[in-house]
């Protein structure tokens, strides 16, 4: 039996953990809000100043190619049955700023809605790449503890992350592997996250117990600039998913436009914050796919030019019966199937006035003008099932130099991707609860709370 001294210390822990969550709860119940940073940005780790625009743009478009390589690999191995994580090298165009561990320790992540798991490099390192900020270390944080082999939760990772059992250390690890011949290998471990809101008084909000990978071999091509990854994926260790019961399954981004100034700050919101409402939403069915249950799957029913609407018959994503498109911020084109693309680019050549078509430097893009004030787009809109997004020349048009500015519509059979470059200047808003994705048309550079 339990001394009295014993039940009161277990009573009074007891009631300061019930406290903690419920603080927790309160803090997350009213909404916050983070920034997200452009890789290009001057404020963030990866900027080059260095590079041109021009290269600038040239890298994106690169990345936006590997990337759709990546989702239609993850695609076709889960068609397959077999587990090929959806995890980024280092191809998203977003960064965060999170903190692991007691105390907090920060880390610069790519944010990156298509992946799933957080992870970050851990000390000791057996085989790290070179980082520039200091590395993890678990040894220093009170409140690390990594996942045993024999436990529900290393199981249920098996499919999502590729977990499994070391005989060694009876610790849960994870492998991910990539295209590019990198990968990451480590602990899975539960570890406090906090997230520093920028919403009205700066506050910090802690998550304890939140799932993460803690990388003690990571190799390839990860760029030493970045510190991990966030992922903000639909599947069952993400951030999104993790944070379920404090947000309410409520998540939302607004990209500020690549002509914006170079201080101007996407934001990344969370809970009531994230609700996206009011005039001029359009909102349309996320789809559930079992099989791939990382990313955002819609359907896109036709795209309008002007007044000829071009129906788009894209294949269906994963096992789902209607989804046709993903919704990824970490894209910047977006990508159709070639005889999609070639109509769309006919109709919207054909409309196009005021400028004369000239070829895109780089070489990647078909569609290119020369960029002024004279250059007269027509009228675009996507239709999504049930929802009507118009489009603005921003959305359409890219910019790949000072003069020359390009269709950011690529033709691509094996995935179809709706990108950063279309969703900019919009509050694009994800309920998970109620599979709902909306948008509304916002100055993603004033903010709204």
């Amino acid at each position: 039996m339990a001394s009295p001294i014993t039940t009161t210390i277990l009573a009074l822990s007891l009631s300061l953990t019930l406290t903690l969550l419920t603080l927790v709860n309160a803090e997350a119940a009213g909404g916050f809000t983070v920034d997200l940073v452009h890789r290009d940005s001057s404020s963030s780790p990866f900027y080059d100043p260095l590079e041109t625009p021009a290269q600038r743009i040239r890298n994106s478009l690169k990345r936006s190619f590997s990337r759709a390589q990546r989702f239609s690999a993850a695609m076709a191995a889960a068609r397959r049955g077999g587990a090929d994580s959806p995890l980024a090298a280092s191809d998203g165009e977003y960064l965060m700023n999170i903190s692991l561990g007691t105390p907090p320790f920060p880390i610069v992540a790519i944010a990156d809605t298509g992946s799933d798991l957080i992870w970050t490099q851990c000390k000791p390192c057996t085989n790290c790449y070179k980082q520039n900020a200091a590395v993890f270390s678990p040894n220093s944080s009170s409140t690390y503890k990594t996942v045993p082999c024999q436990s529900s939760a290393c199981d249920s990772l098996q499919s999502e992350v590729g977990s499994y059992c070391s005989s060694n250390d009876g610790v849960c690890q994870y492998e991910a592997s990539y295209g590019d011949q990198s990968h990451t290998k480590g602990d899975i471990a539960v570890e406090t996250l906090t997230l520093g809101s920028t919403a009205g008084p700066r506050r910090h909000v802690a998550f304890p117990k939140m799932v993460i990978g803690c990388g003690h071999d990571n190799a390839g091509t990860f760029s030493p600039k970045g510190s991990g990854i966030v992922g903000l994926g639909g599947g069952s260790v993400s951030l999104v998913t993790q944070l379920g019961p404090h947000i309410g399954g409520k998540f939302s981004y607004c990209l500020v436009p690549s002509s914006a100034a170079a201080e101007a700050t996407s934001t990344l919101s969370f809970g009531q914050s994230a609700v996206v409402s009011g005039n001029g939403v359009a909102t349309t069915p996320l789809i559930p796919d079992p099989s791939q249950p990382t990313f955002y799957v819609v359907q896109l029913e036709a795209v309008s030019v002007g007044s000829k609407k071009i129906p788009f018959h894209g294949s269906t994503v994963g096992e789902t019966s209607s989804g046709n498109i993903i919704v990824d911020s970490g894209t910047t084109l977006t990508l159709v199937p070639t005889d999609f693309f070639t109509q769309l680019s006919s109709a919207v050549e054909s409309q196009v006035t005021g400028s004369n078509k000239t070829t895109d430097p780089q070489g990647y893009l078909s569609l290119c003008y020369v960029s002024g004030p004279k250059l007269k787009v027509p009228s675009i809109t996507a239709h999504f099932k049930g929802a009507d997004v118009a489009l603005t020349v921003e959305n359409v048009f890219i910019k790949v130099s000072d003069t020359v500015a390009c269709l950011a519509f690529y033709g691509n059979d094996d995935v179809s991707i709706y990108g950063n470059v279309a969703q900019q200047n919009f509050r694009v808003g994800y309920d998970l609860q109620k599979h709902t994705l909306s948008f509304k048309p916002t100055d993603c550079t004033q903010k709204f709370f």
